[in-house]
């Protein structure tokens, strides 16, 4: 593995970070206030190529690989980690399902606008009572004649109130399990029977990324949007996007803790105490140094898992681990870099708080921790 950037990588390293200096940054504040993604972003997204980074030239893309993707993911995220989410939702699970699964049509009706950023998307997986185990899942999908008749409840679905089409995983026959039985269909949100039901409002962290309930009542799919097949593989290529999504959650979770650390890095350096800069007093040190070297590790072990991945190497226990090292790493930043704000971290004059909430989510989304130690038991023969 090669550790230097390519000439490639660093034009897009150094683009992302402008566009998201001068481009993202000034749409945080209200943004989160409003609990609103903001929308012009999307066209933005795609003219740059920043929605296309690993899908062919021929639909739009640059061809690029995943690590070159998380590099993107990284410079977004330290800015705002809830539009970082609402992106690589689109780009890491939506449009990957469709490229990797879905035919040529769909690839020409979804994916080309959606790297565009015309057509925005969402994968609809978790339901009320359905959400680690994914084989608990209620919505069905009936076939009457041309088309397939949709049912069921999700929840918790990022893009869900403000994309044009939702992914949604649901069983065709229940009597052959999830491993055969479920299949993924594509939904345009205009569909007869597809209802917002709410947008979750009042979460934690994330509060600029989109998030709702959709419902789906005998909501009429044509069978052509039927996506991978009629081998009810479904539950394979949801987990095989997850896979790939967890691996940008990854560099997504350290970039937060580092975003909080170069905050308080500043602080630091700026507030006096006891006649000198606090940035000289040892304790303040030895927290920012212990921060800095473990989100460090973490970095290295989240980017190996990208370069794994682009090599088309089995990398399921490693991006599990990478997930576990990744949410310490950034929650003890986070949290360290509070403590040396003070009561300035504690309020939203300084984006630590921000960045500590937006760091809780790491143990939850893209598979538990509790599912990521499960995963590496499973691989170590436990």
């Amino acid at each position: 593995m090669d550790f230097n950037l390519t000439e490639e990588q660093q034009m897009i390293q150094q683009t992302a970070r402008d566009f998201a200096n001068e481009v993202i940054l000034p749409l945080v504040d209200k943004a989160e206030k409003e609990e609103q993604f903001p929308m012009e972003l999307w066209p933005r997204l795609g003219e740059l190529g920043f929605l296309g980074i690993p899908f062919p030239e021929e639909y739009g893309g640059i061809a690029a690989d995943k690590v070159t993707h998380c590099i993107f993911v990284e410079e977004v995220s330290k800015v705002c980690a809830g539009i970082a989410a609402s992106i690589d939702a689109h780009c890491d699970l939506v449009l990957n399902i469709v490229y990797k699964h879905g035919t040529e049509d769909q690839r020409q009706r979804y994916l080309v606008p959606g790297i565009e950023g015309t057509k925005i998307g969402a994968l609809a997986i978790t339901e009320p009572n359905a959400g680690s185990d994914m084989a608990a899942i209620s919505t069905t999908a009936k076939k009457q004649g041309d088309s397939y008749v949709l049912n069921g409840t999700k929840l918790f679905i990022t893009n869900g109130s403000i994309g044009q089409f939702v992914i949604v995983c649901a069983y065709t026959d229940k009597s052959l399990g999830s491993k055969k039985g479920m299949s993924l269909f594509i939904v345009d949100t205009d569909a007869p029977g597809f209802k917002v039901s709410r947008k979750l409002h009042g979460k934690l962290g994330h509060r600029s990324s989109d998030t709702a309930e959709l419902v789906f009542e005998n909501c009429m799919v044509p069978a052509e949007n039927l996506l991978g097949g009629e081998e009810g593989k479904g539950f394979y290529h949801a987990l095989a996007a997850l896979l790939g999504g967890r691996i940008s959650q990854n560099v997504k979770t350290v970039a937060i803790g580092r975003a909080a650390i170069d905050a308080a890095i500043e602080y630091a350096q700026s507030r006096k105490a006891f006649g000198q800069p606090i940035s000289k007093l040892q304790a303040i040190q030895f927290k920012i140094s212990q921060a800095v070297a473990k989100l460090e590790a973490a970095k290295a072990f989240a980017f190996k898992v990208a370069w794994m991945y682009s090599q088309g190497m089995k990398c399921h226990a490693e991006a599990a681990m990478a997930k576990l090292v990744a949410t310490d790493a950034a929650q003890y930043a986070c949290y360290e870099a509070i403590q040396i704000l003070g009561g300035y971290g504690y309020v939203d004059e300084y984006p630590v708080e921000r960045y500590y909430r937006d760091a809780r989510l790491s143990t939850i989304t893209e598979g538990t921790t509790e599912v990521q130690s499960l995963i590496i038991a499973k691989e170590l023969g436990l």
